[in-house]
């Protein structure tokens, strides 16, 4: 029972040894463990700021970077519409081209088709300007076979350029 019920000698000991210790460590221990306890939570603390400072960083790079793409997208459909554009432009101006080039083929061609006509037409008449008079020839030297009637003939045509 010695053991469960302490002695007044040993408490009055311990409680001086404590009081040493505990003098010895508030003089000595106390303070630089306060300082390095104050250290680390200050040290935390910071580490805590800069990592909600990064975070909110991030979120504003993020959001930055979402408006770039938003920015680029809008860029990019304005640079494909502006392509498009001109690439109907191209295609337009290349039709009416077409079609000018295909008109101007057409009327050249109907010229030549009507200068051919003419040309052809002239040729005709010339033939058969031709053809008639060699028939008027023979006809008239079978009909005048002698020289009175060839006479007569050339008197009446000189009569009749004379009249007109």
């Amino acid at each position: 029972m010695e053991l469960v019920t302490p002695n007044v000698g040993t408490i009055f000991w311990m409680i001086i040894v404590f009081g040493i210790v505990a003098f010895v460590l508030k003089k000595f221990a106390w303070r630089p463990i306060l300082n390095g306890l104050y250290e680390r939570e200050e040290s935390i603390e910071s580490a805590l700021n800069a990592a909600e400072k990064a975070r909110q960083e991030m979120a504003n790079l993020k959001a930055g970077n979402e408006l770039l793409l938003a920015e680029a997208r809008k860029e990019k459909d304005a640079i494909m519409r502006q392509a498009m554009n001109l690439k109907d432009g191209i295609v337009a101006e290349a039709k009416e081209k077409a079609s000018f080039e295909t008109q101007k083929s057409i009327e050249n061609a109907r010229r030549q088709i009507e200068n051919e006509k003419a040309k052809a037409i002239t040729e005709m008449k010339q033939q058969m300007t031709e053809i008639s008079l060699m028939i008027a020839e023979k006809v008239i030297r079978k009909e005048m076979a002698g020289n009175k009637q060839q006479q007569e003939m050339v008197n009446k045509l000189i009569d009749e350029i004379k009249l007109n």
